[in-house]
């Protein structure tokens, strides 16, 4: 059985011979393959494998066979060059699988770099930046405008121009989305920042996992001038863990260069505020 396609827009009727959805279609000549007979594409555009998902993928594969065909094109030394489909084509493997379901199809390298790039940014397979960088290869090497791009990829055209954005980040930056260490929304916040201060105000969003709003608030401080939020140092935040442990409840502990500061106990309710106290050795006078 194959998988119902998610629709890959209009953008590609001017770049295929026939509508993707019919060029993917079960119908139009799938043939079973050997794995051995099948070849990583020339224009993938994933930097990095995720060796855990391909696990995973291989292990739903093992369960219930492979449930999608590759998209594949004869190469002229012999076998398949894969166009769409490489991490299934990795885990069949993976799983054991001796052939592979595969829709072959006579393309030329302008229509392999299209579906391999959409069908891996449909998929959201790559992060931002791949993204990024592989509409940016719709927009430069087939002439699209970004309209088309957006349609042909299924996402509204602001969505398209954000991502697109991401390319003009620091290298730094860049590097920690990669890593995971940096999400799209601390990426978009960090661009209001002049490139040579993106990669260290990066690197602080990281240490202190900040979410996107307090990147956000941490960028406003850097652009208007004021001096950074002090970050607790190792045996505060012991402290307030201790106490949030013996109080049964959150606790907070700021102060200043002097020594001075103060202890913040939160609670949700009067009979919360009750068994804080109870802790504490006294009790709330009613």
């Amino acid at each position: 059985m194959i998988g119902k396609r998610k629709s890959l827009g209009k953008g590609l009727d001017a770049l295929l011979p026939e509508p993707m959805e019919e060029a993917a279609a079960p119908s139009q000549g799938l043939s079973e393959l050997p794995v051995e007979t099948l070849y990583r594409g020339a224009h993938q555009p994933r930097r990095r494998i995720n060796e855990e998902g391909i696990e995973e993928l291989a292990a739903s594969i093992q369960a219930q066979g492979l449930l999608e065909p590759v998209i594949v094109r004869p190469r002229p030394s012999g076998g398949y060059e894969i166009v769409a489909g490489e991490r299934r084509w990795r885990a069949a493997q993976r799983a054991g699988l001796d052939t592979v379901p595969a829709l072959v199809r006579e393309l030329d390298d302008r229509q392999a770099i299209a579906i391999a790039l959409i069908e891996n940014i449909q998929r959201e397979d790559l992060n931002p930046l791949e993204e990024a960088a592989a509409l940016k290869r719709l927009l430069a090497e087939h002439d699209m405008t970004h309209e088309q791009v957006a349609d042909a990829v299924g996402r509204s055209r602001t969505a398209v121009s954000n991502l697109l954005r991401l390319l003009n980040l620091a290298p730094g930056v860049r590097e920690m989305i990669d890593s995971g260490e940096l999400e799209m929304g601390h990426a978009r916040a960090l661009l209001a920042l002049p490139t040579d201060e993106q990669a260290a105000a990066g690197r602080e969003v990281a240490k202190r996992s900040l979410s996107v709003r307090q990147t956000e608030a941490l960028v406003k401080r850097l652009l208007s001038g004021s001096p950074p939020e002090p970050v607790p140092d190792p045996d505060t935040r012991r402290l307030e863990r201790s106490a949030s442990e013996h109080l049964g409840a959150p606790v907070s502990i700021t102060s200043n260069s002097k020594g001075k500061g103060r202890v913040v106990i939160r609670y949700s309710s009067l009979d919360e505020l009750d068994g804080i106290l109870a802790r504490m050795g006294t009790k709330l006078e009613r």
